[in-house]
């Protein structure tokens, strides 16, 4: 390690003895090499002067290796965020580039590394966060959950380092950001023992009277609670044992600030307080019998001492949203003292002392919103954030955190969880778009309730529906789930379409019967004297009988006819005058009439030709000309009625250009085939994807993916792969919408 004039006596110390601890308790996911290389990269860092104390005199080698070994006995084991940890200065400091952390220790490390830099360069100017870094600081987290996790093991480190740290205004700052961030933020990881420690140490600096109160009369009961704690637990334990249970049973005495806040809550002094502590029943049982094997413990606690309903919490049956499962009761003790009993097994005490890390995410409920979906709407929240004061930001963001969920049935026992504010509307949704488009209604309890009815715990649902429902503009201030608004939204712009397709149809038809052959062109332009701003809406208005079909078709002919007499009345494709670009010396991939070159064209979007195509060209209305492939769908009418403006075109043996094309793919709805038919395209040479859109409907998909190609080979090599995609029904060419 560094020289000894690097570090204070104190501080040598500490290093030495967490640096073993490190050593010993990072085994199984750091080798002794790595703890070498990286002692051998702080230690030249030292050395030149790449590793100084910040400006607060806080030592970086003592920060990071104490953060390294709570993120290693706290929250768990995890090779990325340990070694980012101990490389984050020598990067800040420029001894490292990310560029050769990312060659020698990996991208993922990497990626932290950027992470914590980007959320640290927020202090740069102050300890106290304002409004705007705050904001900056949780978009940051936001990118990557490890992050965050980083950043509360190394608070609650600077936490424990200032105790006697000489700036009171300093240490004022970083507890209060504490208890209004960082706590929090631990609490929904289900990071406990952080958070209460993070909880102690801001009252310890914000309000060191109570603190020390509260401390000194907890060590002159100790003796006292010890001895009461046996008294209680000797006879549970002894029962435990004659059922053959496997068990480690405990008492916990409850955080200072808990016992500060139930000292305000009850307007009561430490004396008067007596559930200052808990008992903790912790079994070794297989994860098969661990629900059976809690609420024998249950029994036999109850059958001991008597129970107080009122304060039973049973988080087996639902866990809470950061997977923390435990069974607990208040019971009345020896001597008429209230005391909780918490009862788990080993995995679920395991989760609750390293939250999130150390299981990710639990399975046996259905959630419409776990933490991963609340860590992409941090972004959302904080986007829409004004630019008020940075506490009230802290505050509102704080109840979030803590916002409370709803537990429904269904009539078949089916268990789902809204957050609190969710209606009859949004659980429909939530349980299928089809059904929430046609919900009239529902029954709850069996009592008939209307699609606003807010939703309560324990309640069962069963939706009621209409074949003749149809989604409405104000259920939107109905539904009170994004998801729900999101699906809502979906199923209006759906219906929109389907009407503006039913408009297109009927004037089709109305076309057909008179036959007359409708011309795009044509069409929007009359669409657009007609003063509409979207094709959608005008077929819209058609579907609707809001404008007369056979007045349409009088504009049409009209228009047709007055464009026709003015400029093609006796000319011929060859009387045009093929207009060269400005720079004839242009290599271009076309020749178009005999042997021409440089002519300016476009490339038709109805059928988006590509190299290789058989191809015309068609003389527009605006003087260019555009290139149709033979097989277009529109190439039968343009032939019949403008056959004069009809051009030959073919390609003139030069490639170079990228060309734009849609493929229409129908397949089966599954998990991972878009991811799979993405994968396919990223991995073709010179194939590029520019856009992709998805629609889904009865176990069916349909996308239009936007590609880029260098000719038809290309194309039909790409498409022959796609059709072997298991779930891929059909990939056919189509227009760029």
């Amino acid at each position: 390690m560094p020289e000894k004039s690097y570090f204070t006596l104190d501080e040598k110390e500490n290093v030495l003895s967490v640096y073993r601890q490190l050593l010993r308790n990072s085994r199984p996911v750091l080798r002794v090499e790595d703890f070498n290389r990286m002692r051998r990269l702080i230690s030249e860092a030292v050395e030149t002067g790449h590793y100084q104390r910040n400006k607060q005199g806080i030592n970086p080698v003592v920060r990071n290796l104490n953060t390294a070994l709570i993120l290693c006995d706290r929250v768990g084991l995890e090779r990325s965020m340990l070694i980012s940890v101990l490389l984050f200065n020598l990067v800040v400091s420029e001894f490292l580039t990310i560029e050769t952390v990312k060659k020698e220790f990996g991208d993922d490390i990497a990626q932290l590394i950027r992470g914590l830099i980007k959320s640290n360069s927020l202090y740069a100017k102050q300890a106290a966060v304002e409004s705007e870094n705050f904001r900056k600081l949780l978009l940051s987290f936001a990118e990557d959950i490890r992050v965050i996790i980083i950043m509360i093991a190394d608070r609650l480190c600077v936490m424990k380092m200032i105790n006697h740290h000489p700036n009171e205004k300093y240490r004022y700052d970083i507890a209060c950001e504490a208890s209004y961030l960082y706590a929090p933020l631990a609490h929904r990881l289900g990071l406990y023992s952080i958070k209460s420690e993070l909880e102690d140490l801001s009252l310890k600096y914000t309000n060191r009277e109570i603190y020390d109160q509260i401390a000194h009369k907890l060590n002159e009961t100790k003796r006292n609670r010890d001895k009461y704690i046996m008294e209680f637990i000797q006879p549970v334990k002894q029962k435990l044992e004659a059922e053959g249970l496997h068990f480690e049973i405990k008492g916990r005495t409850k955080s200072i600030f808990s016992i500060w806040n139930k000292m305000k809550k009850q307007k009561a002094d430490l004396e008067d307080i007596y559930d200052l502590f808990a008992i903790r029943v912790i079994l070794e049982t297989p994860l098969e019998q661990e629900k059976a094997d809690c609420w024998k413990v249950y029994s036999i606690v109850t059958d001991m001492y008597q129970p107080n309903p009122k304060r039973m919490k049973d988080w087996l049956s639902i866990p809470k949203s950061n997977g923390y499962e435990s069974l607990h009761i208040t019971v009345l003790g020896p001597k008429q003292r209230w005391v909780e009993v918490q009862i788990r097994t080993r995995r679920m005490d395991e989760i609750a002392e390293r939250g999130l890390a150390a299981h990710w995410k639990y399975k046996g409920i259905k959630s419409e919103n776990g933490l991963d979906d609340w860590m992409n709407n941090v972004r959302e929240v904080l986007e829409a954030a004004g630019n008020g004061g940075a506490l009230e930001l802290m505050r509102d963001f704080k109840m979030d955190l803590y916002d409370k969920e709803v537990f429904v049935f269904t009539p078949k026992g089916d268990l789902y969880k809204l957050p609190l504010g969710a209606t009859l509307l949004d659980f429909a949704f939530l349980i299928h778009t089809g059904l929430g488009c046609k919900c009239v209604g529902g029954k709850v309890n069996g009592k008939i309730e209307t699609i606003k009815y807010k939703l309560k715990s324990g309640d069962t649902i069963e939706v009621l529906t209409s074949p003749n429902q149809t989604p409405k503009q104000d259920w939107l201030n109905i539904a009170a789930t994004s998801k729900g608004r999101v699906k809502i939204k979906q199923a209006l712009n759906e219906q929109q379409n389907k009407a503006a397709e039913y408009g297109k149809e009927l004037l089709q038809r109305r076309f057909k019967n008179r036959k007359i052959e409708m011309e795009d062109g044509v069409m929007m332009r009359l669409i657009k004297k007609m003063g509409y701003k979207t094709v959608t809406d005008f077929y819209n208005e058609l579907a609707d009988e809001h404008i007369d079909v056979n007045r349409v078709i009088d504009l049409y002919l009209e228009i047709d006819k007055k464009e026709n007499e003015e400029q093609y009345e006796t000319r011929t494709a060859e009387e045009f005058t093929l207009q060269k670009e400005p720079d004839e010396s242009k290599e271009d991939e076309l020749v178009i009439g005999g042997d021409v070159k440089g002519i300016d064209y476009k490339l038709a979007k109805c059928c988006n030709p590509i190299y290789g195509d058989e191809i015309f060209g068609f003389v527009s209305t605006e003087g260019t000309i555009k290139i149709h492939r033979k097989d277009c769908p529109n190439a039968r009418h343009i032939y019949s009625r403008y056959r004069y403006r009809v051009v030959n075109a073919r390609w003139s043996g030069k490639m170079g250009s990228k060309y734009v094309t849609v493929l229409r793919v129908i397949g089966n709805d599954d998990i991972g085939i878009v991811t799979n038919i993405t994968s396919i395209i990223s991995k073709e040479k010179n194939i590029y994807m520019r856009g992709i859109s998805i629609d889904s409907n009865d176990g069916l998909f349909q996308g239009h993916i936007t590609v880029t190609v260098d000719d038809i080979s290309s194309l039909n090599s790409l498409m022959k792969k796609l059709k072997t995609v298991k779930g891929v029904k059909d990939v056919q060419r189509g227009s760029i919408r």
